[in-house]
């Protein structure tokens, strides 16, 4: 299975860098067996049935990119330079992992300033990764990061236009619960109220689970043989309440479908004995075609990029061939690709 197995031509005019508005005004693309429907996010409801259950993803994304100083006096006097920081993880040790531009512009013990409360001083790098230790912590900290944070925009939507206010909002669900994302499970990025209310009154179910998307979910595949790529690891949980509900619309016949791959993910690592359990851990399960799922019936998520694992999940969901007709159809039809994109609900 090779990655140039997995590449399509996408012109950039399709690459979305503003949501649909409302939300779910987004365009559907739905894939039903051999059928395709084009649709709206809002006619959801009319393609699922009574005892459906979606799965959500309740992460909240942080503010995670960082613009401060650095400041150092020299033979000629005081001099600064301008240190660009994305949060990645928050350590045991009460350092978060960070991606800082330029590091070489920084020494182990200095201190970046970010704003009037917040600063971080370089604690160390580990093989070319910084680790920060902030001034403040817990709610201080929360309050602190979203004052001064950006909402880490993907580098596709990065490159075309800097992270405003509007992000803050745009770039995170209407159910967000747990901070600890530096990405949004952008398919969830749809719903809003009204959406969930018609699809309750549908007679769908909803479960929350927690999976806090990484950075690492933009980093490229860099081998050309599929199977040895090496997933990053994300942190998640299936609770037993959750657990149990799944299992019980499994039970009574009914549909599970997770919203967004972030969710599939993690129900699936929580599943591999063939039945859903509670769990709760680091995740680095890398899905490609000719993966067994065991939970999964359906899944609505986003247009992915070329040569992308999550293009590599969606074909083991659909089938190969399949996807890449889909893909056809969506880019014949000017569908926007990629987090502030359209969406696709597909049913093998």
């Amino acid at each position: 299975m090779k990655l140039s197995d997995f590449d399509f031509h996408l012109p950039d005019d399709l690459i979305a860098t503003r949501p649909a508005s409302p939300r779910s005004s987004a365009r559907l693309l739905v894939a039903q067996g051999d059928q395709t429907t084009d649709s709206h996010v809002l006619h959801l409801p009319d393609f699922l049935q009574p005892g459906d259950r979606l799965v959500l993803n309740d992460t909240r994304v942080i503010p995670a990119r960082l613009n401060g100083r650095r400041h150092r006096d020299s033979a000629q006097g005081p001099v600064s330079a301008g240190i660009e920081a994305t949060l990645l993880d928050p350590q045991a040790d009460a350092t978060w992992s960070a991606l800082i531009k330029p590091l070489k512009k920084v020494k182990v013990g200095e201190e970046i300033v970010f704003s009037d409360d917040l600063s971080a001083t370089l604690d160390r790098v580990e093989d070319g990764q910084a680790y920060l230790r902030f001034n403040l912590s817990g709610e201080d900290f929360d309050k602190a990061l979203e004052q001064a944070g950006a909402m880490p925009l993907p580098p596709y939507i990065a490159a075309k236009r800097p992270a405003d206010e509007q992000d803050k909002t745009d770039y995170q669900t209407i159910w967000a619960r747990n901070s600890g994302a530096v990405a949004a499970p952008t398919a969830s990025l749809h719903f809003d109220d009204a959406l969930l209310l018609a699809l309750a009154e549908r007679g769908v179910n909803f479960t929350h689970v927690t999976l806090h998307v990484g950075a690492g979910t933009f980093l490229p595949v860099k081998v050309e043989e599929v199977t040895t790529h090496k997933m990053h690891a994300e942190w998640g949980q299936v609770s037993p309440e959750a657990a149990a509900e799944i299992q019980a619309t499994k039970d009574a016949g009914g549909r599970v479908i997770p919203v967004g791959t972030t969710a599939l993910r993690l129900i699936e690592s929580a599943a591999r004995s063939g039945r859903i359990q509670p769990w709760e851990g680091d995740t680095d399960i890398f899905i490609y075609p000719g993966f067994q799922f065991h939970v999964t019936d359906a899944l609505m998520t986003n247009f992915h990029l070329p040569k992308s694992t999550l293009l590599m999940l969606v074909s083991a969901l659909m089938g190969q061939d399949r996807m890449f007709d889909l893909y056809h159809h969506a880019i014949t039809q000017k569908y926007r690709f990629f987090s502030y994109g359209d969406a696709s609900l597909l049913i093998p």
